[in-house]
């Protein structure tokens, strides 16, 4: 039996490893200057700024359960945010017609129009931590870690079986 090798003549799974750290090098470095920069530049922090985002993809709001799960993050720590977000006038919660404990977090139009200029930054500093990148080279990657993510998604789905 013969291992799968790369043009280097190691395994592959070596190849597959190294990849890996490399991903994992480069997505917490742009972690962590978003993070810099959501905090220098606008005195937020970057789960305060996933919560507004969640929200402003379902402007009919969302259920607190949902909006953690969708996050992959603790009911607690999105209660926190959502509080805290309410109290500044940014969003707003609403009773879900027909169970009295749910409640709906929605975003107010002053949390959208927040939102918005945080996200168009966002984008911004995304756009000049990945400059140099051709197209052809962005599609590559992305079509790779579909097939990366469409394994996890599997597995996902056989885990809730």
């Amino acid at each position: 039996m013969t291992l799968e090798t790369t043009s280097r003549q190691e395994p592959l799974s070596k190849a597959r490893l190294r990849i890996w750290l490399k991903l994992l090098k480069a997505a917490n470095g742009i972690e962590a200057e978003i993070r810099r920069n959501l905090r220098d530049q606008h005195g937020t922090t970057l789960p305060r700024f996933d919560v507004m985002s969640a929200l402003a993809r379902f402007p009919d709001g969302l259920k607190m359960s949902d909006l953690s799960n969708f996050l992959k993050v603790s009911n607690g720590n999105v209660t926190g945010i959502v509080d805290k977000l309410t109290e500044e006038g940014l969003a707003l919660r609403v009773a879900v017609p027909g169970d009295k404990r749910a409640q709906l977090a929605q975003l107010t139009p002053k949390g959208l129009q927040a939102f918005e200029e945080l996200a168009h930054h966002h984008e911004d500093w995304i756009n000049k931590l990945l400059d140099g990148w051709a197209v052809e080279d962005i599609d590559a990657v992305s079509a790779a870690l579909d097939v990366v993510l469409s394994h996890h998604s599997d597995k996902e789905s056989d885990h809730a079986q």
